[in-house]
């Protein structure tokens, strides 16, 4: 088993930065992918960015640039820089682990943070 935990959202204005954090607890080495997702008000959840143990990362086309995940494996914590941020990029953010166990994959969430950017 796995547990999320964020941090780090909060309100910004636009062309502000912010750092989200997730720190994992359980069974941290057994994790593949791990990554943010968001969910915007009356929007389906989308993929932001992910990194894989060995450090291969994956972005949103709409985030390339903008943001950066990033993985400290001795900590079990990841976490996404957000810069230049963007009234759009306001959302619930979520953290996601996915773990590969008894033949099949299993995605862990956690709670969700909040980013609201004004204009």
């Amino acid at each position: 088993q796995v547990h999320l935990v964020e941090s780090g959202g909060g309100l910004v204005q636009a062309g502000g930065s912010l750092r989200l954090s997730c720190a994992a607890s359980g069974s941290f080495q057994i994790i593949s992918d791990i990554g943010w997702f968001r969910q915007a008000q009356g929007k389906q959840r989308e993929l932001v960015a992910t990194i894989s143990t060995g450090g291969s990362t994956n972005y949103a086309d709409s985030v390339k640039g903008q943001f950066t995940i990033s993985r400290d494996n001795a900590k079990n914590t990841v976490y996404l820089q957000m810069n230049s941020l963007k009234p759009e990029d306001t959302a619930v953010y979520y953290c996601n682990a996915r773990t590969f166990q008894s033949g099949r994959w299993n995605d862990f969430w956690g709670q969700g943070t909040q980013v609201t950017v004004s204009s």
